[in-house]
């Protein structure tokens, strides 16, 4: 069966996290992805550890589904070679800050010249305008410059980040949205675009109910720690044996907990009579709530709650994750065999598509793995790609 993007040629020049990722999201889908890396060292990642046969984890886990192709942007013939790519190209992805991808002329409108559907993806940390155009953008400082952080954490300790690059994941999923997107518009209009998304922008539009409660009272939020902000009792809560989350997002799940919880005074109390009532007195209902839960185990309370339609979670370690019966059924872990680090574990694909599921068709490449046989697909010969490989271009 085919696949949706199977026939889409994408050209990756993108490093770290959240171009990688956009690219692999395509990948997963059947685009073919030519990811072009220095000579030598590659993509970042690939050094970084911890190690897997001697490959970088981090790398291995955004870039399956890729063909490798090592490429010296700033020598003249490799980047004659990316023009040839980019001619046969639907869509070209960098994460260059501004002036870097004007000095290596692979800038939009240098390459709109020579292939007008061409759909250019820039990602960045901050935008590709403004004062702030041309700083390095990492997952942190966007984290911080977005007010994220600082509703993140308990007001105690100060402002904490995500314990995700959360800012990179939710960038690189716009950037594949936006150049689906723009894939859609091109089947109209046979023209391609240049897009962009940032960092700062992506995790700005999911600030959510925070910022909707700004907009409305003026007043800045501040962090709350596992409680939320705007519902109680919703939030994280001592057991017998640990931690669970409950969210009561109406009057009537409220009412269940009261019954589960052999608390139905509360439900007369006027401290919590309503939503209101129980996030101004959160904290005095939170130590009621535990005086029960102490009781029992935190997987007997999240079988009793949910069989009775109260929303109740266990709190899982990475390891538990991974073992959860309902991420095995839903085939968030996947394995595949690598070249060098063997047998490896992936986390599986988030949309499931009955007809043309994602599929790994490819595990993490090795370094300059696919180099020899796109440059053959452009007409060079044996000769000319030791040539270039002798003079460091490859």
């Amino acid at each position: 069966m085919n696949q949706p993007l199977e026939g889409i040629r994408i050209i990756d020049l993108t490093t770290f996290l959240s171009g990688p990722f956009c690219t692999m999201l395509l990948g997963d889908m059947g685009a073919e992805v030519i990811k072009i890396e220095e000579p030598q060292a590659g993509d970042p990642n690939r050094s970084s550890g911890p190690f897997i046969g001697g490959e970088g984890a981090y790398f291995l886990y955004t870039n399956r589904n890729k063909k490798s192709m090592t490429l010296n942007l700033q020598t003249s013939a490799g980047h004659d070679i990316l023009l040839e790519l980019v001619k046969n190209a639907d869509v070209l992805v960098e994460n260059f800050r501004p002036q870097v991808k004007k000095r290596l002329k692979i800038d939009y409108s240098t390459l709109h010249k020579i292939n007008s559907r061409l759909i250019y993806c820039s990602i960045s940390g901050f935008g590709q305008t403004g004062p702030w155009a041309d700083r390095p953008g990492f997952d942190q400082i966007a984290q911080g410059m977005s007010g994220l952080m600082s509703v993140t954490g308990f007001q105690e300790t100060g402002p904490t980040r995500v314990g995700v690059a959360v800012g990179d994941s939710v960038c690189g999923i716009l950037a594949a949205y936006g150049i689906l997107v723009a894939l859609i518009e091109r089947n109209k209009s046979g023209m391609g675009q240049f897009i962009e998304t940032s960092l700062l922008e992506g995790l700005i539009s999911i600030l959510g109910f925070q910022a909707a409660k700004f907009f409305a009272t003026g007043e800045i939020p501040l962090p709350q720690g596992n409680d939320h902000a705007t519902y109680a009792p919703y939030g994280t809560y001592k057991t017998k044996d640990g931690y669970i989350n409950i969210a009561t997002a109406t009057q009537k799940m409220w009412e269940i907990l009261c019954q589960i919880l052999e608390i139905e005074e509360l439900k007369k109390d006027s401290r919590f009579l309503n939503n209101d009532d129980r996030v101004r007195n959160k904290k005095q209902l939170k130590e009621i709530i535990e005086s029960k839960l102490v009781q029992k185990k935190s997987a007997e309370w999240v079988e009793i709650m949910n069989e009775k339609g109260v929303p109740c979670g266990i709190i899982n370690t990475i390891d538990q994750v991974f073992k959860d019966p309902q991420v095995l059924h839903q085939k968030m872990l996947l394995e595949a065999d690598h070249p060098k680090a063997g047998r490896i574990k992936m986390i599986g694909f988030p949309v499931k598509f009955d007809r043309t599921p994602g599929r790994i068709s490819m595990p993490p490449p090795l370094l300059g793995q696919h180099t020899k046989e796109i440059l053959k697909e452009l007409n060079y010969s044996e000769e000319e790609i030791e040539n270039l490989k002798k003079s460091g271009i490859i």
